[in-house]
């Protein structure tokens, strides 16, 4: 899994749009409780 990790000193404030698959949501959360990686 892909992250940003941001190191400063000033508190970051804002909003973000998600888009995707609303219908995707079920499968991938059942296949990430199924896999025994750790990410």
């Amino acid at each position: 899994m892909e992250y940003i990790e941001i190191d400063g000193g000033r508190e970051l404030s804002g909003e973000i749009v998600l888009s995707g698959s609303k219908n995707s949501a079920l499968p991938i959360l059942a296949c990430s409780l199924l896999s025994d990686k750790s990410y």
